[in-house]
């Protein structure tokens, strides 16, 4: 029988995949005007906007959960508590300061690579998230794992250079978009601890993140940019994108933080590993780019490569 964990864990999988693959489709289709680092910016703004009362209203509900005769009082409190602890603190400025850089990064990296490529790009986590699990939460990494990380990368190789296999062709946005996974990928591990001591809930990561990140973002780019700049923000054609990437990117989070909640990263990985076929779909559509033959023969190595990685990770933990 399918427990309530596992089916509220596929849902929300289902839900962040949707949305995670709309993220590269509304970055390539904003205004030219709209630079990668306003857009990163009033993304994280609309983001706190959107979560501060969710977050206060996730609390408010856990407070209502707590008894004295309840068992699950104790875990309920360490939600509520948890972020005070040091670590906790650290982890949320962590996280805070590296998504001040994460999101431009990954709009330069769409821009220059286009949703398909992207898409498959951003599938390359599953590699960092062996190597962190293996440094960080000391997981066994298996040859088989390796092996199939080396095929991923083939097959993401022929995606990018279609068939040619000619490094001089490699693009730039996928040099800048793997940088960018590392990055959020070492984040995520580290806060995949603080989920499982039940420390930290998904709306007050998404809220503390993007509060730290916004306020970051804002003052360095009236630093670096002319104020003149900010008048970007008054159209209510670019406010508009502001909004859908705030939703997309934020919910996706949410939705990402709530899977690993209910279920392990094994299972959320085989569901996240759909994104590239979704992206594809709209990328064509809305935005006009060409699908071709090497999209899709990169795109079956690359999710039956996950696949296989989880899959063994799986069987890792069973015999272990």
């Amino acid at each position: 029988m399918v427990s309530k964990n596992l089916k509220k864990g596929i849902l929300c999988g289902v839900i962040g995949v949707f949305l995670i693959s709309l993220q590269p489709i509304i970055s390539n289709s904003r205004p030219s005007i709209i630079d990668p680092y306003i857009f990163a910016t009033m993304s994280a703004i609309i983001q706190v906007s959107i979560f501060f009362p969710l977050y206060f209203l996730e609390r408010k509900k856990l407070k209502k959960r707590i008894s004295n005769f309840s068992e699950i009082s104790e875990k309920i409190k360490s939600l509520l508590n948890g972020w005070k602890k040091k670590e906790n603190i650290l982890l949320i400025m962590i996280m805070g300061i590296s998504f001040s850089a994460v999101p431009v990064l990954l709009y330069i990296g769409f821009e220059l690579a286009g949703a398909i490529l992207s898409s498959l790009a951003l599938k390359s986590e599953i590699i960092f998230a062996l190597l962190f699990g293996f440094l960080i939460l000391k997981e066994k990494i298996t040859k088989t794992q390796i092996f199939f990380s080396i095929i991923l990368f083939i097959g993401l190789f022929i995606a990018i250079s279609q068939g040619s296999f000619n490094f001089l062709d490699f693009n730039m946005g996928i040099s800048i978009l793997i940088i960018s996974v590392a990055l959020f990928t070492l984040i995520h591990t580290l806060t995949k601890i603080g989920l499982d001591k039940n420390e930290l809930f998904s709306t007050q990561i998404v809220f503390f993140r993007n509060l730290i990140s916004g306020v970051i973002l804002f003052f360095t780019y009236i630093t670096i940019f002319p104020l003149s700049n900010l008048l970007i923000i008054l159209d209510p054609y670019n406010f508009l994108f502001f909004v859908l990437m705030g939703l997309v990117y934020g919910f996706s989070l949410y939705f990402w933080y709530k899977t690993l909640s209910y279920i392990e990263i094994g299972k959320a990985g085989i569901i996240n590993s759909s994104t590239p076929i979704i992206s594809a779909f709209f990328a064509s559509i809305i935005l006009g780019e060409i699908f071709t033959i090497y999209h899709l023969i990169g795109m079956i190595i690359v999710i039956f490569s996950i696949i296989m990685i989880v899959r063994q990770r799986k069987k890792e933990k069973i015999t272990v």
